[in-house]
């Protein structure tokens, strides 16, 4: 998983859209081998950018705002995104800034929306994998690639923990979810799901901004290999743990299981015994 350069003017995998683009001169994302071909086409950033801009009467003009805030986020850091430098940039005066976001935060936090809506444009959703470890594996190398080619967007998106949830966070967590869901029906997920979605988001998010803090000649790919894998560990299983997918495997594995736990009361082993042997009854 060794970290591989890209040109920045024809790299298309991890661009956030017009104006945008990996803002750093040589960027890192990871080797899996994984066929990245048409992620992050125009026209799924170029729809992006209209989730995180609203669909309001003032969309057009609020829109490109936001992208001129991002490119000078991208190309010069996030000092440079001041209200009068972005006003000149998307070619509005000033006031319509504090009109319609309020104040420099409030901008702020529309580019991180822009960001996180940018992600998620990124993001395939294979309903049916045909390995549910190496679909996790390829979420999370997803996530980091996208950090590692867009670091200051990446830093504003995740540098207040207190923001409001936005709703392409919701619904990037939501495919994030969906991938633990299916893992804990084929009986690989090791830990409960909410747990899983906590080691998985801190893993990706923390291996990027260690890598962003290294001087460029600490970066060792291997820091992101073994982050990797040890979040793989530590979310599942080694085999799957019912040989049957579906609520009838997991009612055979969790029956067959049942004597050796103490938890429960023999009234309720009685009990959650006559329940399993339903739902194992109805495979």
């Amino acid at each position: 998983m060794a970290p591989r350069s890209h040109d920045s003017d024809s790299d298309t995998g991890t661009g956030i859209g017009p104006g945008v683009g990996p803002d750093t001169e040589t960027d890192t994302d990871i080797d899996t081998g994984r066929d990245r071909s048409g992620v992050g086409a125009a026209a799924d950033i170029r729809a992006a950018a209209c989730i995180a801009a609203g669909a309001d009467a003032h969309a057009q003009p609020r829109q490109r705002i936001i992208e001129a805030a991002a490119g000078l986020l991208a190309r010069e850091g996030r000092d440079a995104v001041t209200t009068r430098a972005v006003a000149v940039a998307a070619g509005v005066q000033p006031p319509a800034i504090y009109r319609m976001f309020g104040d420099k935060g409030g901008l702020l936090d529309a580019v991180a929306e822009y960001g996180f809506a940018t992600f998620l444009a990124t993001k395939h959703v294979d309903p049916d994998p045909p390995d549910l470890i190496e679909d996790l594996r390829g979420g999370w190398d997803l996530a980091v690639e996208f950090g590692l080619a867009n670091p200051a967007l990446f830093t504003l998106m995740y540098s207040e923990p207190t923001r409001p949830a936005s709703a392409a966070f919701r619904a990037g967590l939501e495919v994030l979810m969906g991938r633990i869901r299916r893992l804990a029906a084929g009986g690989w997920l090791r830990v409960d799901e909410e747990l899983a979605a906590m080691l998985i988001h801190a893993t990706a998010r923390g291996a990027v901004l260690t890598w962003l803090s290294l001087p460029e000649d600490r970066r060792n790919p291997a820091l992101l290999t073994t982050l990797r894998e040890s979040m793989v560990a530590a979310v599942t299983n080694r085999e799957p743990a019912v040989r049957d997918a579906g609520p009838a495997g997991a009612a055979r594995a969790l029956r067959a299981a049942l004597p050796e736990q103490t938890v429960l009361s023999g009234a309720e082993q009685h009990l959650l015994r006559e329940w399993l042997d339903r739902v194992a009854s109805d495979g």
